[in-house]
């Protein structure tokens, strides 16, 4: 049986403080992109109709310990500081931007990782840094 430690970018986020700022993070980022609870899920690889662990979170409890879950809240946060650097001027389409249809991408972005999961949501973060310039 092999062991695989836990990449280091993700090793501090597996204490339970840390998870639990990121869970407060996410919820926030959640609110201020006014996305569905469906479409919240979605974004964190969990079940469109996984109400309840989205509440947990609201209320304070840490994200579960799961790299994928840790992954995608890292390139969510990753998106939401690539579209605050695209937009200073302009925070509301920042804020706006994931549920917005972008003609370029020929979709809503919040709706590629709907339909193309983990890669999709790495798509959109690729896209977002070539756009800036990194």
């Amino acid at each position: 049986m092999q062991v695989r430690e836990p990449a280091a970018s993700t090793h501090s986020l597996r204490s339970r403080d840390a998870r639990v700022s990121l869970a407060r993070m996410i919820t926030r980022l959640f609110d201020h992109w006014q996305i569905t609870a469906a479409e919240q899920a979605a974004l964190l690889g969990l079940s469109p109709d996984n109400r309840s662990t989205l509440a947990r979170y609201r209320r304070g409890e840490p994200l579960a310990d799961s790299r994928d879950l840790l992954d995608r809240a890292g390139h969510l946060l990753g998106i939401h500081k690539a579209l605050r650097i695209l937009f200073p001027q302009d925070r509301d389409l920042a804020y706006r931007w994931i549920s917005t249809p972008n003609r370029l991408l020929g979709a809503r972005p919040v709706d590629i990782v709907i339909e193309r999961g983990f890669e999709g949501l790495l798509a959109l973060r690729r896209y977002l840094d070539f756009e800036r310039g990194t």
